[in-house]
């Protein structure tokens, strides 16, 4: 099978959904298939083609929201190589700029679309509004995902029953919706494959000692990912116990308030903004925890979660239906209602070393589920599923468009073979 992936981002650009597609990427090749990448170009304003023409990435203009770019809905150049590509199923990894790009080429070159929901957008309106206009933003977030979920793609894949809800009993989504759980390659989070001498550097460099209980974070350092409740409940924590250490990995636009913050609740001490991390690296930082604590409720899945529970690091989550599927209370990881609760999980903890013990263990197991391998066998189900029942709606304005770039593609034919005849009757 010969299948396209379409993102806004991709390696080496870091987040949740770029190691989701590169993840899957690899998924699909290990079983043969030929997988090709659309994405966008975070370094500069020029075309790159990288690994014989299989990824293309597209010139992208960034937009002033973390380091994300969009880029131009139907770049001429990238149309004319997927052209050759011939593939036989399209599967967009995002609502935006390559995410309309692939609902162009699906609809223009006849190929099923598949498409994957990963972020709540209506957490991040905020981000462009600063407050203002919420309600009626909400209402556009909520049209441009009903049609760019349900009336322009074939198959709809979502990771979690959270998701599913929400465009089953919200969005009224009436189409197929598959839920498959993001895949990572797990093994590369596994303790023996982490480099010690790596662990102890970092160990060395933050100031954590052996008697130390240490709380990892690992995501964007923003609003959206709650990190108010981890610091209000450190300092409540280290009025108990004051060998406690919370690491936060990662970068993001409150960084600097929340290291004000940590500094105002006089935690700084034990609080240490480690800031962005190079994706090999990851790992080596997950095994100085011994457990991964977050009481974001923004999540689509959580895919720091299942990377932690990989490294055998017990994860600590507030309720939330994103993690429900991963994190079972009392097995694999504990779950937290209010700031108190987590507090009283993390006191508990440092005291019951057989409680820790037996969570980080149970949560290495119960990762598995959550390979990279896994992923790919459901996706390509999907995949099959779209080819046999493939159906074309016309897509509304998106249709016209591309009804118009065929017929201006059919004239340029006909223009053409009119000039060549004309040449041999010459």
């Amino acid at each position: 099978m010969r299948i396209g992936l379409f993102t806004d981002t991709y390696p080496p650009f870091i987040n949740g959904v770029s190691t989701s597609v590169y993840m899957l990427k690899k998924a699909l090749e290990r079983k043969g298939h030929e997988v090709f990448v659309v994405t966008i170009n975070n370094e500069n304003l020029h075309y790159k083609f990288d690994e014989d023409n299989t990824v293309i990435r597209i010139p992208g203009l960034p937009i002033g929201i973390y380091d994300y770019r969009v880029s131009t809905v139907y770049p001429i150049r990238a149309v004319n190589i997927i052209r050759k590509w011939k593939l036989d199923v399209i599967h967009s990894h995002t609502e935006f700029s390559v995410g309309t790009f692939a609902r162009f080429i699906a609809r223009q070159f006849n190929i099923p679309l598949v498409h994957t929901y990963h972020t709540l957008y209506e957490d991040y309106i905020y981000y462009i509004t600063k407050g203002y206009f919420d309600k009626p933003s909400k209402k556009v977030v909520e049209y441009l995902t009903q049609f760019y979920c349900d009336k322009t793609a074939n198959e709809l894949i979502v990771p979690t029953k959270k998701i599913y809800d929400l465009f089953k009993e919200k969005y009224n989504v009436e189409k197929n919706i598959y839920i498959i759980p993001t895949g990572i390659e797990i093994e590369r989070f596994y303790t023996e494959n982490v480099d010690n001498e790596k662990v102890k550097e970092i160990k060395r460099r933050l100031k954590i000692e052996k008697t130390d209980f240490v709380i990892v974070f690992v995501g964007r350092i923003a609003q959206e990912k709650n990190i108010d409740l981890l610091l209000n409940a450190q300092a409540k924590i280290m009025e108990k116990k004051d060998n406690v250490k919370l690491i936060i990995i990662g970068d993001g636009p409150d960084a600097d308030n929340y290291k004000k913050k940590s500094r105002k609740l006089e935690i700084n001490k034990n609080v240490k903004f480690v800031g962005k991390v190079p994706w090999e690296e990851i790992p080596a930082y997950y095994k100085v925890g011994n457990v991964f604590a977050t009481a974001s409720k923004s999540e689509t899945q959580g895919l720091t979660v299942i990377e932690a529970m990989a490294a055998s690091v017990a994860p600590i989550c507030i309720e939330d239906e994103s993690f429900v599927d991963t994190v079972i209370d009392g097995l694999n990881g504990r779950i937290f209602k209010t700031e108190d609760e987590y507090v009283n999980i993390i006191l508990e903890l440092i005291k019951d070393k057989k409680q820790l013990t037996l969570l980080q263990n149970q949560a290495r197991l119960n990762a598995e589920m959550h390979s990279s391998k896994y992923y790919g066998e459901r996706a390509l189900d999907v995949y099959k599923h779209a080819i046999e029942h493939k159906k074309y709606d016309n897509y509304g304005v998106i249709g016209k468009i591309v009804e118009k770039i065929k017929n201006k593609e059919d004239k340029n034919e006909t223009r053409s073979r009119k000039s060549k005849s004309v040449s041999k009757k010459r």
